[in-house]
């Protein structure tokens, strides 16, 4: 769960890299800097409290969308060994500054959700959470049942953000509400 007002996870720990304490880390970030520049940054085990860390190096694999990255006092296998599945975490007030069109994932909290059917606009709920661990997903709280369901957060499902008025329009395929 994001703390809207704390925490925005940016990457996971996958495994170690090499023998001098390096860890690979998938990103779920659109910033490169945030594994390249060194500074603090957190990490997090499952629902732990996150602790404070340096990172002091980084570079992207080539082609891929993994880093590997050093942490201070991290200095071998079985230390990094450790951090698997670890989170790495930003605070939310360190977000960087965006263009116009553009907005955080944390910004579609609370937002609204509507359907459009008929050129009719529907609201069916709200957008109470994400999950980012894998993939972009919203969790929205529909209103006639209260059921929790997950919506992917891709361009042909959820065609509309507007984050200035408070709402989103989706277009589920069929069956995607009652799974």
């Amino acid at each position: 769960m994001i703390n809207k007002n704390e925490w925005l996870t940016v990457g996971l720990i996958t495994s170690c890299h090499g023998i001098n304490g390096q860890v690979k880390v998938k990103s779920l970030s659109d910033f490169e800097e945030r594994f390249l520049k060194p500074g603090m940054r957190w990490l997090q085990k499952e629902n732990e409290p996150p602790s404070k860390i340096e990172l002091t190096s980084g570079f992207k694999q080539p082609g891929k969308e993994t880093y590997i990255i050093k942490f201070q006092r991290i200095n071998t296998r079985n230390q990094a060994e450790q951090l698997k599945k670890f989170k790495i975490l930003v605070k939310t007030e360190t977000l960087p500054k965006l263009k116009e069109e553009e907005f955080h994932l944390l910004e579609l909290l609370n937002l609204e959700v509507k359907t459009l059917k008929n050129d009719e606009l529907t609201t069916i709920g709200k957008v109470i959470n994400l999950e980012n661990e894998k993939n972009n997903l919203l969790v929205i709280e529909l209103f006639k049942n209260q059921k929790k369901v997950l919506i992917p957060f891709v361009k042909e499902i959820v065609p509309l953000v507007n984050i200035k008025d408070n709402f989103l329009i989706i277009n589920p395929p069929n069956g995607l509400l009652e799974l």
